[in-house]
């Protein structure tokens, strides 16, 4: 994902500061990115130079001046174009694959508590995303079409969990089935 398209697309939604776009990063499982601060600045640095952006300085009594950035006209033409643009096949890497790839290294019981700990960190973010989703995040939604997709991106989220947990079952009843692990 680049980040300069997550900042555009988030500005296309509403004029926000550098720090309530990492907050927005943080709390999105659609937007993934997970740098710092630094990343962020340096991209709204590098946004403002091609013109995608502007700013404006809002001071505040008794509080820091706030640094609210905007998106342009030619900026919301840039991420339209990106939007369009072919986007990525579906990643599946995942370093448990790699992990799960040598675990024949391991006793049973070494394999059976690397599955559960597996399948324990799915459950939490099965259960942190639901939550989530029960709770109405803040996304945009300025048209019913926004909110559809929105939701639907929640239900990608939590049905690829939802198989993870089922994929995780299903390796377990295969080990016993195939007599590779004792019942």
């Amino acid at each position: 994902m680049s980040i300069k398209h997550a900042i555009l697309g988030v500005l296309s939604w509403k004029p926000t500061t550098g720090y309530d776009l990492k907050k927005f990063f943080e709390n999105s499982a659609a937007m993934y990115w997970s740098g710092n601060n630094n990343q962020i600045y340096k991209a709204l640095v590098q946004l403002l130079e091609e013109g995608l952006v502007t700013n404006e300085i809002q001071h505040q009594d008794k509080a820091p001046t706030k640094k609210i950035y905007s998106i342009t006209g030619k900026g919301l033409n840039e991420l339209k174009q990106w939007v369009l643009s072919a986007s990525d096949a579906p990643e599946f890497r995942k370093t448990f694959l790699v992990q799960l790839s040598w675990a024949d290294l391991l006793t049973e019981e070494e394999l059976l508590a690397v599955l559960a700990n597996y399948e324990s960190e799915v459950k939490i973010q099965l259960l942190i995303h639901e939550e989530n989703n029960r709770r109405g995040r803040e996304y945009p939604s300025r048209s019913s079409r926004e909110v559809l997709l929105w939701d639907m991106i929640s239900e990608n989220i939590i049905s690829s969990y939802k198989n993870e947990l089922n994929w995780i079952e299903n390796l377990r009843q295969q080990l016993y089935k195939k007599g590779l692990f004792e019942e």
